[in-house]
């Protein structure tokens, strides 16, 4: 017997040789390869001159195609040079002070290095058996997170962006609608705005709700919730005999960056007794802001928020949280299992809570940020793009060619290329071909949106090392784009949108 067992021992193939797995044996290897992989980025990084390269679209795709899966394996070494070459080199990048154009943020440095320590770990923190402290890291930076909001004793856990987290929260508010009352799904009602997330009307299509289940609440000329629209909508979602399971107000919409009234819509949901979400996915960055925090007033009256500190705590995706105001209302969707997290385990089992089962520990990037450089700092950046969006709004006024769409309360900006003698139809077709060109040009990136049946272009400001001066070089670039677009091309059919 034992000859037959060595025997398929040594048949074994030698595991090492096929695949290079990260362990105490090949520690050297790991530290040389990283070493060289990081040398090679920060030179990348170093050498940024615009956001990304003027490579055709076509191409790219050509040279991702060109590349065989199933060929011969080159190595450690040379598969990670070839990504720098194929990936990295024509990556876009956050940081550089022409990019505009989405909720993206230049990320900190502490957070980037403990980006690469959980990686490396490969801690997944859905059981205690398998986390162990980092189990007790996430419930503590989620305890500084639900005390920041106001929530005294409330709890959380960390998501992989706003879009999951709006989901669990409606996920919670239909278990305590169905739970309180004895309406199904059919009846249930979802109150939020026009300019409320697409997560919140794609989470209720998600929960089963029926099509017509989100009511859009009229809003003021800035785009925000009107309280008493939302007290006349609630009663007629009564009378209809449907039964009101939650109201989204939104504090940073993605395109105007204005924040619903907190106070007076959370008076609204108390007598009505309807769940209110803070969606706070964009404006989160003001629970520690020096000088804004008072814009989040009544945050704390709150159900549960969703905040997504891959924006506007300068976090490396992913990471974002769902906070909830009473630990009881996450348990309304635990799950156990017998051979992960059974019902009466003494440990706390971070499963219990989450949509997710194997989850990153993410918690570990904000944790070394708040460590390394403090909740005000963070705050602080935060202020300076608030400041940096007052500072561009003025820049588009004064600009000759250029119109300023809305105001904002955050860091976005809308406006349109339309000088003198430009009419609104030529102008609202020309807000694709101009962001077109821009992209594939590479030397500044904006974005474009439709702001009340209009097309525009916009930018979203998350640098806070950005400059007054570098915004407005940028858009005398878009300026000068626009114009070369409308002399020498004419905008497709349906290119508005």
């Amino acid at each position: 017997m034992r000859d037959n067992r060595r025997e398929v021992r040594l048949a074994l193939p030698n595991v090492t040789a096929l695949i290079e797995l990260l362990t105490s044996a090949n520690a050297e290897r790991y530290r040389t390869t990283v070493t060289t992989t990081v040398d090679r980025l920060a030179d990348r990084i170093s050498d940024v001159d615009r956001p990304t390269t003027d490579t055709a679209a076509d191409e790219l795709r050509a040279r991702v195609a060109a590349v065989d899966l199933d060929a011969e394996p080159l190595g450690t070494d040379r598969a990670l040079a070839e990504l720098d070459d194929l990936f990295v080199r024509e990556a876009v990048w956050f940081h550089d002070p022409a990019y505009l154009a989405h909720l993206n943020c230049p990320v900190a440095l502490p957070a980037v290095a403990a980006e690469s320590v959980l990686a490396a770990v490969n801690t997944s923190v859905d059981t205690w058996d398998q986390s162990r402290i980092g189990t007790d890291i996430e419930r503590h930076v989620v305890a500084w997170l639900a005390g920041r909001i106001g929530f005294a004793g409330g709890d959380g856990v960390f998501t992989s962006g706003g879009s999951q987290s709006n989901l669990q929260a409606l996920l919670l508010a239909r278990e305590a609608a169905t739970a309180a009352t004895a309406a199904t799904a059919p009846m249930l009602t979802v109150f939020a705005t026009a300019e409320s997330h697409f997560s919140v009307r794609k989470s209720a299509r998600l929960l089963g709700l029926p099509d017509d289940a989100v009511v859009d609440v009229p809003t003021d000329q800035a785009g925000r919730m009107r309280p008493a629209a939302l007290a006349e909508a609630i009663a007629a979602a009564r009378t209809a005999g449907r039964t009101p399971m939650a109201v989204v107000a939104t504090a940073g919409t993605t395109d105007r960056g204005v924040i619903d009234p907190l106070e007076p819509i959370a008076d609204v949901c108390d007598l009505e007794d309807v769940w209110l979400h803070v969606d706070a996915a964009y404006g989160c960055g003001l629970l520690v802001s020096p000088t804004r925090r008072h814009l989040l007033d009544g945050i704390e009256r709150a159900r549960s928020v969703t905040a997504d500190l891959h924006k506007s705590f300068f976090q490396p995706v992913s990471s974002s949280a769902l906070v909830v105001r009473d630990p009881a209302d996450l348990r309304r969707t635990a799950w156990y299992a017998d051979y992960l997290n059974p019902e009466d385990a003494a440990e706390p089992n971070q499963v219990d809570k989450s949509l997710q089962t194997t989850r990153r520990f993410d918690a570990l990037k904000l944790w070394a940020t708040l460590r390394a450089s403090g909740a005000e700092a963070v705050g602080r950046a935060f202020d300076a793009v608030i400041d940096l969006a007052a500072a561009t709004h003025a820049i588009v006024d004064e600009h000759p060619d250029l119109v300023l769409v809305a105001p904002t309360q955050l860091s976005t900006v809308l406006f349109r290329w339309q000088p003198a003698g430009v009419t609104d139809a030529d102008a609202d077709a020309l807000v694709a071909p101009i962001r077109a060109a821009l992209l594939a040009e590479g030397r500044v990136l904006i974005a474009k949106t439709v702001i009340d049946g209009r097309p525009c272009n916009k930018l979203t400001l998350l640098n806070p090392e950005t400059t007054p001066a570098q915004m407005r070089a940028s858009l005398d670039h878009v300026a000068a784009t626009a114009a070369r677009v409308r002399a020498t091309t004419s905008a497709p059919e349906g290119a508005t949108r």
